[in-house]
């Protein structure tokens, strides 16, 4: 009876065993580890197909101090693209940017209200971008709305334009409205701008897909303003990671050439960057870190991760023609059938290693098929009859955007032409149909006779 009880417990654990292994080594879907970051929310996202690769308390709404000048660049941008103002056009400092950017406590250039030459918005936009320069933006702010209250409008107007879920705008600097002492635009004198690190990694990947030329200026680790002037004022970039920063401190990363820091007493410190290596450019947002220096060593984590654990791969080519369904019937058409195939690859950034975790999806068109799956002629060629897509095992955190969650699909589109047969087509096939059916019917109780 023993020995009885030894073998099956001997069985037993065997069994256990050979579960484990194959519980180890069964293909999943891939997990993110975890970074351990110490930073309240942070994001990781691929610049070119706003796929989201990490996340953290991404939702969490927090302030995003001077992260907000990513906005108000954006609005430069557009602006200068629209004509509305030129590099060239001459800024006026109005009373309140000038006691703005004579308070040393604040990042500034120092601004006159006499200054000859006038201010150009190429100038101040740089001192903006490369500074953070809080009364060159508010200066801008007022010469392209009129007021920066007008400005803020226009900032909250294009954040819902652009997507942004969770945001709110008061003011064009990120300073918290009591560091204006009395000259915020919008809101109270304790409001602030507040804003989820996803839609803060959102507002950067419009920023890099609609201007890119805001990387020539980012990039920039020193320069000086009015140089030669006795206004001159020596900028030096506060993102610490950018190569041949004179104060990177070592933090210097490969491939880095944005994109805006923020920090206030409220918003702790904070970093939107982006890098780009072998052709993969990442997004990165990390908001409220420890201190000043953290929120680039948890940058370093987030870009590491992404470059060392993720690939563009292309796992569907050009022309794929679905399993099993190659061709679709055309009811009332000169053919019966017409080929269809997808028309683009399907690539997408992906943990390295698996492709095979990734299978092609199809969704049928059904406003132009019928119940029966099928298409009613006449039909075009490269009329779209569906779409297709990919479908991964694992855990998928999907897309910056939503427009970005289309492209990553390809339409299914019909090869050739098919006519609409004339009467005379259509009424011998459905004589024919007619004595097919009798046909079948004799057939049918024949067979039964027997």
């Amino acid at each position: 009876m023993n020995r009885m009880k030894q073998t099956v417990i001997l069985v037993l654990t065997m069994a256990l065993v050979i579960t484990g292994i194959i519980t180890s080594t069964a293909k999943k879907g891939y997990a993110a580890p975890e970074l351990q970051l110490q930073a309240e929310a942070a994001i990781l996202v691929d610049a070119e197909s706003g796929k989201i690769l990490f996340e953290k308390n991404a939702d969490l709404l927090l302030p995003p101090a001077s992260m907000t000048k990513m906005m108000s660049l954006y609005l430069i941008l557009e602006a200068v693209d629209n004509g509305e103002v030129q590099w060239e056009t001459p800024v006026k400092i109005s009373d309140r940017v000038h006691k703005v950017a004579q308070d040393r406590s604040l990042s500034n250039v120092w601004l006159r209200k006499d200054a000859d030459p006038d201010y150009t918005i190429k100038e101040l936009y740089e001192a903006a971008a490369i500074y953070s320069a809080n009364g060159a933006t508010m200066a801008i702010a007022e010469t392209i709305a009129g007021s920066e209250a007008n400005f803020v409008k226009m900032m909250n107007d294009k954040a819902k334009e652009l997507g942004l879920k969770k945001y709110n705008f008061v003011n064009s600097t990120g300073l918290n409205n009591r560091d204006l002492k009395g000259n915020h635009p919008a809101g109270g004198e304790e409001d602030m701008n507040m804003i989820s690190s996803r839609d803060t990694a959102k507002l950067a990947y419009h920023l890099l897909n609609d201007y890119p030329q805001i990387l020539e200026t980012a990039k920039i680790p020193e320069k000086l303003f009015r140089k030669g002037t006795d206004d001159e004022n020596r900028m030096i970039n506060w993102n610490w990671m950018l190569p041949g920063n004179p104060q990177g401190f070592g933090l210097a990363y490969e491939g880095i050439d944005g994109l805006k820091t923020g920090s206030t007493d409220l918003a702790g410190y904070s970093f939107t960057g982006t890098a780009e290596r072998n052709g993969l450019r990442l997004i990165s947002v990390v908001m409220k870190a420890n201190d000043r220096r953290a929120r680039f060593e948890e940058t370093r984590k987030l870009l590491d991760y992404g470059f060392n654990n993720f690939g563009k791969q292309e796992i569907v080519k050009a022309g794929y023609v679905i399993d099993g369904k190659s061709s679709i019937p055309v009811i009332k058409g000169k053919e019966k059938s017409v080929d269809v195939q997808s028309t683009d690859a399907l690539s997408m950034v992906i943990p390295n290693g698996e492709e095979d975790q990734y299978k092609p999806k199809v969704t049928w068109n059904n406003k132009v098929l019928n119940d029966k799956g099928q298409l009613t002629a006449p039909v075009k060629k490269g009329d779209q009859v569906g779409t297709l897509s990919l479908e991964y095992a694992g855990e998928d955190l999907g897309y910056i955007t939503e427009k970005a969650s289309k492209k990553a699909s390809s339409p299914i589109v019909a090869q050739a032409d098919v006519e609409k047969a004339n009467w005379f087509v259509l009424m011998m096939r459905g004589i024919g149909g007619f004595f097919g059916d009798i046909w079948s019917n004799v057939v049918d109780s024949i067979k039964g006779l027997f």
